[in-house]
């Protein structure tokens, strides 16, 4: 198993909670990923079978956390 954690320090931790939450609820192939708050910090791990899986899991949680933080910079936190 290949794990890779991220710690994201954001202003806005619970609205990217909120975003990335139901992502990781869901099934990921040959993987899984835990999502939780520490302080301010949003952790993303993510472990998975192979470096393939692992890859395309880190690409999917760093767009939606990109996503976030674009659409929070647009209209403010929601």
């Amino acid at each position: 198993m290949i794990k890779a954690s991220l710690r994201i320090e954001t202003e806005n931790p619970s609205s990217l909670i909120g975003t990335l939450c139901p992502e990781a609820g869901r099934d990921v192939p040959r993987g899984g990923v835990e999502v939780y708050r520490e302080g301010d910090d949003v952790i993303v791990r993510i472990e998975a079978d192979d470096l393939p899986s692992l890859r395309a899991a880190l690409n999917s949680y760093l767009r939606w956390i990109t996503i976030n933080e674009d659409v929070i910079a647009l209209v403010g936190e929601v």
